[in-house]
């Protein structure tokens, strides 16, 4: 189990590496979050850490609910705009007040980041689904259509689950298994290799890789 971490995303970039390759990377911005609460099983039946990030700012601070503002003043931090729970096998590590930044990941070979991606608007199967297409020459009167999806008399109706035009991105996505290339704790970012989904600024969710091996110690081996 590792702790769900909020960061931004800033933009892509590139780095060389010891040989002088180049490596394509994105640059995700990694303010220390805050633990806000810790659930037991003696209370609330499971194990899990609550961490916060991003200070709201003063000026947008009466857009804050009441409940959140007691929720905030309870555990003695200022108010955080984002929010979320990461089950952990034990919480005698961690206390309310707590700052956990990018030293987190000191370890981690690989982290898993999930993201939402750009809206695209509604497309067409080409874009969408990656459809071929019809030929492109002129006397062609099929160009960038979906072709056939249904059938003749039995069973009479296109069949639930076809692939076609309609609402692009906008969706939860996780990318796994991204290299950590660098992490600046002075400057609070993590540089992972690879694309991120969502759009600049967006919020990202940062956890230890689940499929590759995640600690340095371990890849020695």
């Amino acid at each position: 189990m590792t702790l769900k971490f909020m960061g931004k995303k800033r933009g892509m970039t590139r780095l060389f590496d010891e040989s002088g390759n180049q490596v394509v990377c994105t640059v995700i911005s990694a303010e220390p979050n805050i633990v806000s609460q810790i659930k037991s099983k003696a209370t609330d039946g499971y194990d899990a850490i609550q961490l916060s990030a991003f200070k709201v700012k003063p000026s947008k601070v009466r857009n804050v609910t009441k409940p959140l503002k007691g929720h905030f003043k309870k555990a003695s931090i200022e108010p955080r705009s984002k929010a979320a729970e990461s089950r952990v096998a034990s919480v005698e590590e961690f206390q309310v007040g707590q700052e956990v930044g990018a030293s987190y990941f000191a370890d981690a070979v690989y982290v898993d980041v999930q993201g939402v991606s750009k809206g695209k608007g509604h497309q067409g199967v080409i874009k969408r689904h990656h459809f071929a297409g019809g030929p492109a020459s002129h006397g062609s009167g099929f160009h960038r259509h979906g072709g056939s999806t249904g059938m003749r008399s039995s069973p009479g109706r296109c069949l639930p689950g076809q692939k076609k035009s309609g609402r692009m991105g906008g969706e939860t996505v996780t990318i796994q298994s991204l290299r950590v290339v660098k992490i600046d704790e002075e400057k609070q970012v993590i540089i992972v290799e690879g694309a991120v989904p969502g759009a600049l600024n967006g919020l990202v969710y940062i956890t230890k890789a689940v499929k590759k091996t995640s600690q340095k110690s371990q890849k020695k081996k």
